[in-house]
């Protein structure tokens, strides 16, 4: 069975994420940035719940070209991941040119050790994908989270096949971005991936209208949707999409 892994960057997410069915947990802050560490109160929460958990570890939005001091930060952050009881950290990082930067990404998995860890869609900039999975096997990853070097996980179908082929059961391919009850099917269908990635989110009701003048909403702002988590893994779970 494929494994279903939400997004979610709040409690009310994380309930409705686990109540809906979800086999794992990417914790984050800010989904409408992509996604970014999630608070040290969230973390601690994240902590009790049922299901295996894993923090994102992204100092800021923007690309993922890091600074000393975003890995200064980002090494405190797995260490309050590790002291909270998660099971793992969702790591990224790039040279300018798009390839996986090695001496961060290094750095990184060496401070995350015994911890599980996912490499995220940095690899969708990189230049060669075969090269990219290659190069996270070595670190030590377990998970890729990949589009295929797209925007949504359906428009790159082919690069994640590619990135199945080449991983060939060494590294879990997990396609993420684009993923619903109604698209699922067919990215399984055409490659059998062993898990997914998604929000299964609605946009969330907006702030009263003094918060927003004040500029302390986010337009962007989405809400876990515990009918669509429900709705995704019935498909997942379902006998026509069961793994080959």
């Amino acid at each position: 069975m494929t494994l279903l892994e939400i997004c979610v960057d709040d409690a009310a997410g994380l309930e409705a994420a686990i109540a809906g069915g979800a086999d794992r947990v990417e914790l984050c802050s800010v989904l409408e940035l992509g996604g970014l560490t999630p608070t040290p109160g969230l973390i601690a929460l994240a902590g009790h719940a049922n299901v295996p958990v894993r923090a994102m570890i992204r100092p800021r939005p923007g690309d993922f070209v890091f600074s000393e001091s975003d890995l200064a930060a980002m090494l405190a952050d797995i260490e309050a991941v590790r002291r909270a009881g998660l099971e793992g950290v969702v790591l990224g990082a790039s040279l300018p040119d798009g390839r996986l930067d090695l001496d961060i990404l290094g750095i990184l998995a060496k401070a995350a050790a015994g911890l599980k860890r996912t490499l995220h869609r940095a690899i969708d900039l990189v230049p060669d994908m075969e090269e990219a999975v290659e190069q996270a096997i070595a670190l030590g990853f377990d998970t890729i989270l990949t589009a295929g070097r797209a925007r949504t996980a359906p428009q790159g179908m082919d690069q994640l096949a590619l990135a199945h082929r080449i991983a060939a059961g060494r590294i879990a391919i997990m396609a993420g971005s684009g993923i619903d009850a109604d698209t699922a099917p067919a990215l399984l269908a055409r490659v059998p991936l062993p898990a997914l990635h998604a929000s299964c989110s609605t946009a969330a009701p907006p702030a009263s209208p003094p918060a927003i003048r004040l500029g302390f909403d986010s337009p962007g702002r989405r809400s876990t949707s515990f009918e669509k988590v429900s709705a995704l893994k019935a498909v997942l779970s379902a006998p026509s999409s069961s793994l080959p």
